[in-house]
């Protein structure tokens, strides 16, 4: 199924775990250090360098770009080491995020609470994943090099859901199919 961004209460009602998706429209790249500085801006009340509103994050480091290329590789890194931050920031509107791996409890509940999502995408397939990003603009926070942050325009970028706002856990579905008994 084909899902234009930015997210909103319809769209993301319409998504249930193990859901496969292409998502077109705008992503941002956000990692560890860039989380800090958000959550810190937040707690200021100053300006954000993206409108959290209906935004969907990407957990991705990329490399350089090639000649006549948008991005180098851009592949997932893994989304547990920003659960810490994802509460606050789905309080603040955030609606989506994509990475690798397992979230945890408060992170799922969040997602409940505020109507959001979590998907994964390929890790491992940066260089496939790239050839989805039509353009990278650095945003902010250029000082943290490949954690700056980055809006990102995609096209047909792969995604499963893991995360939706049943209470769906991809994963923990996944296991049992595969439990022994």
């Amino acid at each position: 199924m084909n899902l234009s961004l930015p997210l909103d209460d319809e769209k993301v009602a319409r998504l249930r775990s193990g859901d496969y998706l292409l998502l077109s429209g705008t992503i941002y790249s956000a990692r560890d250090a860039a989380h800090q500085r958000i959550i810190a801006a937040l707690d200021r009340k100053d300006p954000l360098p993206f409108p959290l509103s209906g935004a969907v994050i990407y957990y991705m480091g990329p490399s350089p770009a090639p000649p006549g290329r948008a991005i180098g590789s851009a592949g997932p890194t893994t989304s547990g080491r920003l659960d810490a931050f994802t509460p606050r920031l789905l309080a603040a509107g955030l609606r989506g995020m994509i990475g690798k791996g397992h979230r945890n409890k408060e992170v799922r509940e969040a997602i409940q609470k505020y109507k959001a999502v979590y998907f994964a995408t390929l890790g491992g397939a940066g260089a496939l994943l790239s050839r989805c990003v039509k353009k990278a603009d650095l945003i902010a926070y250029e000082d943290l090099g490949a954690e700056a942050v980055l809006k990102l325009e995609v096209e047909n970028f792969p995604v499963w859901v893991v995360n939706d706002i049943y209470g769906g856990d991809l994963y923990a579905e996944g296991k049992k199919i595969y439990a022994l008994g």
